[in-house]
């Protein structure tokens, strides 16, 4: 019964996802919860808030908090170049801005190209992939983009 849920899973994921890099690895989103994707711009930049969140964003007169990925995974800083984008997505009925490397393209995965989340001790927060993808004997790390952010972090982008 396990393998067939497991099985049940990863069927639940197949489907398009819009591909990305932060420090030269893959990652993907699912394309519906993609809005679209904007070149960097500077952004207006909120006192008090954890180093992620770099600011808000005015898109057609709508303020959206905007999230370094890059940063709230904890990778090496970078400055951002011609290639940084932001992604505007809906994650957990929000509309929020994700500054990423640089977006690749959109890739659709079947069942038999996802394998499950890799799990590690409890200390680890891995919650936020969803599975690994298989494309071009590589991985792509496909996030579940509504539970990136924890309750707390997303109270604090709700008072942004």
């Amino acid at each position: 019964m396990g393998e067939a849920n497991n099985n049940k899973a990863m069927q639940d994921m197949e489907g398009q996802y819009i591909t990305f890099e932060l420090g030269g690895e893959t990652y993907g989103i699912a394309i519906l919860k993609l809005i679209e994707i904007i070149g960097f711009r500077e952004l207006t930049k909120i006192p008090n808030v954890p180093s992620f969140i770099k600011g808000i964003l005015n898109l057609r007169g709508a303020a959206i908090p905007v999230i370094d990925l890059r940063e709230h995974f904890h990778l090496q800083n970078v400055n951002y170049d011609s290639f940084t984008v932001i992604m505007i997505l809906k994650i957990s009925a929000r509309t929020i801005g994700l500054i990423v490397d640089n977006v690749k393209d959109v890739v659709a995965f079947t069942q038999d190209q996802l394998r499950p989340a890799p799990r590690f001790n409890s200390q680890i927060k891995t919650d936020f992939i969803k599975a690994m993808g298989e494309k071009d004997d590589k991985f792509v790390i496909l996030l579940d983009i509504d539970r990136l952010l924890s309750d707390e972090e997303l109270n604090v982008v709700d008072g942004v």
